[in-house]
């Protein structure tokens, strides 16, 4: 069913989705302000991480959905969402290097030199920041559209990243199920663009194949 939003819609459903994102920090604040939490800082660094997986894979699902759906106004929508999966992936950082380091840089990277898991999770957050940084309009037209779309499409490692770093968190309690289905989401949403990607390639050769049996 095609679907048009007007400016003011669009705006109202970015209004709304913004708002939506923004509680599960809210909440994560709050319980911790009240004094709710028996382990606030697992909680916060559980919730910050979940989150920003979450906002990975929405934004991987950006594409898929637009194309199967025919809603060509998602992609506006495509930006906002992978800067949430940003800024709950810079609280995760902030919550890491603040709590369990005091802001100690050297010791923060002696350990992400010594754990495998916090080394992947760093690589990812690092691959982050220039997509974020590079957000705006502004950088669009500064990059040219082609560098700006190769330079986004790290994404691509980013999210494998993220599970990574998830999974090899969760093998010292031998709890696979949320890694597991991540996993599957991701693999999923790129297999899809792989097909894409292979179909959209072979259709000149189609083409091409077509007039010559016509002939």
């Amino acid at each position: 069913m095609a679907f048009n939003p007007t400016p003011r819609q669009t705006t109202a459903l970015k209004a709304g989705i913004f708002v939506l994102a923004l509680l599960p920090f809210a909440r994560m604040v709050y319980l911790t302000l009240t004094g709710q939490l028996v382990e606030p800082l697992e909680f916060i660094t559980r919730g910050t991480g979940d989150w920003t997986l979450y906002f990975l894979c929405f934004t991987l699902g950006v594409t898929p959905l637009r194309k199967l759906s025919k809603w060509n106004w998602l992609i506006k929508l495509r930006r906002m969402i992978g800067l949430f999966a940003f800024f709950y992936a810079a609280l995760h950082f902030t919550t890491f290097l603040w709590f369990d380091h005091f802001f100690d840089v050297r010791e923060m990277w002696k350990d992400v030199l010594k754990r495998p898991f916090i080394t992947v999770g760093f690589i990812a957050f690092v691959l982050l920041i220039p997509l974020a940084v590079t957000s705006t309009n502004g950088m669009v037209r500064r990059l040219g559209g082609k560098r700006w779309q190769w330079l986004h499409r790290l994404i691509y490692v980013i999210a494998p990243l993220g599970i990574l770093h998830f999974w090899w968190m969760k093998a010292g309690k031998h709890n696979f199920t949320q890694p597991i289905i991540f996993g599957l989401i991701v693999a999923a949403l790129l297999l899809l663009r792989v097909y894409w990607s292979r179909t959209k390639a072979a259709a000149p050769a189609r083409a091409t194949a077509a007039k010559v049996a016509a002939r």
